[in-house]
């Protein structure tokens, strides 16, 4: 594959283009045998493995200069593994494929990256932000079907412009300056976005559970609770209904239909997203028993994040004959005592996150079971002011979404300015001597 077909904006470049390999040594790196205990003793040089990929996801962390591991010199001079001058700049090729920085310090590698070593024509810093600007053409030409490799084939036709390395260190002083400032104001977005969230929850848990804040004394068996709220286990106004196994093994049958089915991936928080929903093969009376019901709450049994364990979301018959995956609990509440939206306005308050984090079990996730979720403990008021308390947190939600929306969009946006900004300058199709002249201040 040539490099412009790798990344045809290259092609739009006021420089000539050339191979990187031309202007700066090319290299990888290897992992030492994990079979010979001595190549792992007195392990004192920096190695990077894709352990340390966490680092340069954000594409803020320039120089890297600490690793998770180390490896010694006994099984670096038995390996194919090579300690990289400083300044080498590094890119990761298989798995987490695109990511890239400078060696602030003499490292080695394993074969999960490739490494460069600038030749006097060519500035690791300038090299850097074309790689950075390659990375999303980098990660479509990815292939394989376990873990997604650049292949070295590909690597070795990889090309950038070749300014004068004097105009190279200014557009690299240039991009350092204005990317950093884009990322501080991505920083600032996000962090408004942190705190929509935390008035979010703030807002639903004071209207589920007023005063929970400052519960006072209690001796109950949920302590954050105040002493003026009185609850009644959700088994006695609800009941849990399980979904299907998906595997393979099933046997196929002369009942057999094919259904739409609910995944964990579906559901997200207090929402249910329907983007891509797949299909399963399953007997009918099976799917009878798995069929959801508008009005029922579906929640998911596991969560990465414990804070997020025990969330629900409405589901309101969007799809016909939906069945769901017996990672996914459906709660189906008897509506002439409990309406579906305030359990999970409750769910997802302060009272529904701690219940969950207090019961949950962790090996690994987080995991509830149906019988905790039977004994979450539900405030005891009647269906008017559960309803009010509804409307309140809808208000509230449709606030947040709103302010989330424009705050995303903006995200979006200047994500596409940084790239957009990188790639003209490494490409010399903006000028940036008057880029600066005319740079807010």
């Amino acid at each position: 594959m040539t490099s412009d077909v790798i990344a045809p904006w290259l092609s739009e470049s006021r420089w000539p283009t050339v191979p990187i390999r031309f202007v700066a040594r090319l290299g990888t790196g290897h992992t030492p045998s994990r079979n010979v205990p001595d190549y792992w003793e007195n392990c004192t040089i920096p190695w990077i493995t894709l352990a340390d990929v966490w680092q340069l996801r954000s594409g803020t962390v320039n120089v890297i200069t600490e690793t998770k591991e180390k490896i010694s010199y006994l099984g670096l001079a038995n390996s194919a593994a090579v300690r990289h001058c400083a300044g080498t700049v590094i890119l990761s090729r298989t798995a987490s494929v695109g990511f890239s920085a400078i060696m602030g310090t003499d490292m080695a590698t394993t074969q999960d990256f490739v490494t460069w070593t600038c030749g006097p024509d060519l500035e690791p810093r300038f090299l850097l932000h074309a790689l950075r600007a390659m990375s999303p053409d980098l990660k479509r030409i990815a292939a394989g079907s376990t873990h997604k490799t650049i292949y070295m084939p590909d690597i070795e036709q990889l090309r950038v412009p070749l300014p004068p390395i004097d105009e190279q260190r200014r557009i690299a002083d240039f991009l350092d300056a204005e990317t950093a400032r884009l990322d501080r104001l991505r920083d600032l977005r996000r962090s408004q976005l942190n705190k929509l969230d935390e008035w979010y929850k703030a807002e639903i848990s004071e209207a589920t559970t007023p005063g929970i804040s400052s519960p006072g004394d209690r001796s109950a068996l949920w302590p954050w609770l105040p002493a003026s709220i009185s609850t009644i286990r959700l088994g006695y106004l609800a009941r849990v209904q399980s979904g299907v196994t998906v595997h393979g093994a099933r046997k196929a049958t002369p009942n057999d239909g094919e259904y739409p089915y609910l995944r964990v991936a579906n559901v997200q928080g207090e929402k249910v997203d329907l983007a891509e929903v797949k299909t399963i093969t399953i007997p009918a009376d099976l799917a009878r028993r798995a069929t959801l019901r508008a009005g029922d709450v579906v929640m998911t049994e596991a969560n990465g994040n414990p804070d997020n364990l025990g969330r629900g979301a409405v589901w309101n018959g969007e799809i016909r004959r939906m069945v769901h995956q017996n990672h996914i609990f459906a709660i189906r509440v008897d509506q002439r005592k409990l309406i579906p939206a305030y359990l999970s306005a409750l769910l997802a308050s302060n009272h529904g996150r701690r219940y969950f984090r207090f019961t949950s079990s962790q090996v690994g996730i987080a995991t509830t079971s149906s019988t905790k979720v039977m004994n979450f403990p539900v405030p005891k008021i009647g269906l008017a002011e559960q309803q009010a308390v509804v409307n309140r947190c809808e208000g509230a939600r449709s606030t947040t979404t709103t302010a989330e929306e424009a705050l995303t969009r903006q995200l979006s946006l200047l994500a596409e300015h940084r790239q957009a900004l990188v790639t003209a300058a490494v490409t010399g199709r903006l000028d940036v001597t008057a880029a600066r002249h005319n740079a807010p201040v």
